[in-house]
């Protein structure tokens, strides 16, 4: 599963292999015991990423083999492509900006999704140094 994490500074991600029935199980466990509100719905999360990010061919290409996983690549311009997963939405409130996006796709579709968010970040932060 890929997790992304929405927060005020920005957008992380990350690989987990727990199941999302237990991701989810222990975030309920946390907010009851801390007294929070919490949030769960199914949803749609997207992200940017430049057209000649490395590895986008190699997962345009898994995802023509793989038709049925609910991601999906749509150009925005000359520059960018927005990459659109299916998944489940963890926050405080329907309405927070703040919070956590769960989405199972296959391994190999999980693993280049992965790869080119790292790449890009590696970019963005060398970019900005």
């Amino acid at each position: 599963m890929l997790k992304l994490t929405y927060t005020a500074v920005g957008l992380h991600m990350e690989r987990v292999a727990t199941p999302l029935e237990t991701l989810v199980t222990q975030r309920v466990i946390l907010a009851l015991r801390t007294g929070q509100k919490l949030h769960i719905e199914p949803g749609k999360a997207s992200f940017l990423l430049p057209v000649d990010a490395p590895g986008l061919t190699h997962l345009e290409a898994t995802l023509r083999r793989e038709p049925e996983q609910d991601i999906a690549v749509t150009p925005v311009d000359e520059e960018f492509v927005e990459l659109s997963v299916h998944g489940n939405w963890i926050a405080e409130s329907a309405d927070a900006h703040e919070g956590a996006f769960i989405t199972a796709l296959g391994d190999r579709t999980e693993f280049f999704v992965y790869k080119l968010w790292q790449a890009t970040q590696t970019k963005v932060s060398s970019l900005s140094q």
